[in-house]
């Protein structure tokens, strides 16, 4: 892959545009950047067929494990752990608050 595509009209660069393939996938490029990329894509064949594989995985990856949330235990083991961890380390004390709240119809 050359470093600027023949025929590529924007001034982004192969690797830039590789690199910033899962920025322009998940939507979290500015407005002018994501035009840039996209320019590039649609002018070069290698980054266009780099882009289309990665968006398959993406497609892929988020309806095979889209779906799925972590047990409630194991949520809960983790919290312990960076409580344990946080003190530890930062010589602080943690810490717990819970708060109920209840509404009443008058």
């Amino acid at each position: 892959m050359n470093d600027m595509c023949e025929g590529a009209s924007d001034k982004v660069r192969c690797e830039e545009a590789l690199a910033d393939i899962y920025l322009l996938l998940d939507r979290e490029c500015s407005a002018e950047r994501d035009a840039a990329l996209r320019a590039h894509i649609d002018d070069c064949p290698p980054c266009l067929e780099e882009y289309g594989i990665d968006e398959h995985i993406k497609q892929l990856l988020a309806r095979k494990c889209g779906g799925d949330h972590a047990p409630a235990e194991l949520k809960s083991r983790l919290r312990a752990s960076i409580r344990q961890t946080v003190a530890s380390r930062g010589g602080v004390t943690v810490e717990r608050t819970e708060i109920t709240l209840e509404q009443r119809s008058e």
